[in-house]
């Protein structure tokens, strides 16, 4: 199974037990723009991007997420936004980022980082 995959999976379990509810994985925009999960944690929206390494040798998982990737989630993230709600005002928001780190026997360690980043009202709007 491919490494991300795993993250991915392994993710989506993490925040379940964490009591987030999950509506939507690997979200593809049409013009641009990708979430890999998209849910709900109480009455806030979460954009989460899962980042897997099988180290730290070239630092954390987190710092991928530079400003050329947050742009893309952010991209997505107003296309979701669009599609269930016209005013975008109404809904509560944050990105978050999951650190998944496999060691050479595949158990992991997990790092939910919420409100990881927030992008410049620029991105979600227009």
């Amino acid at each position: 199974m491919e490494i991300g995959c795993l993250g991915e999976r392994l993710a989506v379990r993490h925040l379940k037990k964490a009591g987030m509810k999950i509506l939507y994985r690997n979200f593809r925009a049409p013009h641009g723009g990708e979430i890999d999960i998209i849910a709900r944690d109480g009455q806030v929206l979460t954009f989460v991007e899962v980042k897997t390494r099988t180290n730290e040798k070239f630092g954390r998982p987190v710092e991928a997420v530079n400003m050329d990737k947050r742009f893309l989630i952010s991209r997505g993230a107003r296309q979701w936004l669009r599609m269930i709600d016209q005013n975008q005002n109404n809904i509560n928001y944050r990105f978050d980022v999951v650190e998944v780190i496999l060691d050479q026997s595949k158990s992991a360690r997990i790092n939910l980082i919420k409100g990881a980043f927030e992008t410049p009202d620029s991105y979600l709007m227009g």
